[in-house]
């Protein structure tokens, strides 16, 4: 049941704070309350809305927390290799590790009459991708049907959209196909088109994968969505709808209906918010790299060499922000320095560790803020963005690691649990990057 490991992750590293007698509303389509058509929620894959949301027992407390430190480290690898391979690939983990996908999913409708998917939202992937009906080696059991769209329609090898597809081959015809490779797994998908609906706005002649083999991997159940930098990306494809502008929410895991929003465009995004410079670095030019210049503890700023967070865009070292981590790495010198000074402020509890965790105590503990130092950005976390607690609440570990040595061009990634609970604004038209609190519900 490779497809559900990571929906079962996180449900006893904190408790679901769900009530029985609660209706939920499941439902996105409810269009009046919303300020404007661009608006989608975003649900987390352990919602009880997810149809992803398991229902056998879910993994002891400190299985569980390994089992993501295990997947952070393959997602890790898969954004260092994009700078091997020179563009954007979808994140396909080895052999027996699942597909590094995000932990968020939104409704999409592609094709009329149109078909629902749930497609999960990365900012660090250009191509977006859909298991497709026949897909040999698939194991979703809801598949785009392409027999049945009017509009849909396979992308001519002589398209330029083919020759910025990975790896395109056409192989005995003039539909351009594609494969996407990492850590030994492969899939092949046909570059198609299709109209694509979300929320109220249709995007006519969308280009995304249909995936038709998927052999020596298991795909998650949703399609994916890329909000990379790329050209094929979905900003790039609708930059006159959207103009390269969207932010999003992630709710806290602790949410009652895990429920976020996505928000396109540049039509109600939050006027009134700090902004950070957003960096192009060719060696990774999907991904939204910003300029972290320091790291405060409390009210002490840490001694941190700059080397730590040089951005380089010969290397493709720097820092990135991205939805399909989990928990925030931070090159060594780096990491180093906010864990001592978390430690100094703990000195009289015994530290312990749990994988790639160092900093985890048994009983209460002195917590103090942890501040990102952004050129032109201060971001503040409280205590639910940095610390990880049991469910007995007897053990707690701060949520952060170091970035492992053996990747090419280290990264600083800002990752999602530290996103959480807040806005973060990507506005691709004036190559800014905004984050401000707010209670994602």
């Amino acid at each position: 049941m490779k497809t559900m490991r990571r929906t079962h992750l996180l449900l006893l590293i904190i408790p679901l704070l769900i009530s029985t007698s609660r209706t939920l509303n499941c439902h996105d389509d409810d269009y009046e309350h919303q300020s404007h058509s661009s608006n989608l929620k975003i649900f987390h894959v352990f919602s009880p809305c997810s149809p992803y949301r398991p229902s056998r027992p879910p993994l002891s407390w400190e299985n569980a927390l390994l089992r993501i430190q295990d997947e952070d480290k393959a997602r890790l690898l898969y954004l260092s290799s994009l700078a091997v391979a020179g563009k954007s690939v979808v994140p396909i983990a080895s052999g027996r590790q699942i597909i590094q996908t995000p932990t968020y999913i939104v409704r999409a409708n592609v094709g009329p009459p149109p078909q629902p998917m749930l497609v999960a939202l990365d900012i660090g992937n250009d191509v977006s991708w859909l298991p497709c009906a026949g897909c040999v080696g698939c194991s979703s059991s809801v598949t785009f049907d392409s027999s049945m769209s009017t509009s849909f329609r396979s992308v001519d090898c002589q398209a330029p959209q083919c020759r910025q597809a990975p790896n395109p081959s056409c192989n005995g015809g003039g539909a351009c196909e594609f494969n996407m490779t990492y850590g030994g797994s492969a899939i092949n998908a046909n570059l198609s088109q299709d109209t694509v609906t979300l929320s109220k706005d249709p995007i006519p002649n969308y280009t995304f994968g249909c995936i038709g083999k998927a052999p020596g991997t298991s795909l998650p159940p949703q399609g994916l969505l890329g909000f990379g930098r790329g050209p094929l990306s979905l900003m790039s494809q609708t930059q006159d709808l959207y103009k390269a502008t969207f932010s999003y929410c992630l709710p806290n895991f602790r949410s009652e209906n895990f429920s976020g929003s996505l928000r396109l465009g540049p039509v109600g995004q939050p006027v009134r918010i700090k902004t950070t410079p957003l960096l192009k670095n060719p060696k990774r030019s999907s991904l939204y790299y910003v300029n972290l210049v320091g790291i405060r503890v409390g009210s002490k700023v840490l001694d941190i060499p700059a080397s730590a967070f040089a951005f380089d865009p010969v290397t493709g070292a720097g820092t990135v922000f991205d939805s399909g981590t989990v928990f925030t790495r931070l090159v060594e010198p780096a990491y180093v320095a906010v864990r001592n000074e978390f430690r100094r402020r703990n000195k009289n509890s015994n530290v312990t560790s749990l994988g790639g965790f160092d900093t985890c105590y048994s009983g209460p503990i002195v917590a103090p803020t942890i501040t990102f130092m952004f050129a032109g950005m201060n971001v503040t976390l409280p205590q639910d963005n940095f610390l990880i607690r049991s469910t007995a609440g007897s053990t707690t570990c701060l949520a952060m690691a170091a970035a492992p040595n053996n990747v090419n061009s280290v990264l600083n990634v800002i990752a999602s649990m530290q996103q959480q609970n807040h806005r973060v604004l990507v506005d691709g038209s004036n190559n800014r990057l905004g984050v401000a609190r707010e209670l994602c519900t």
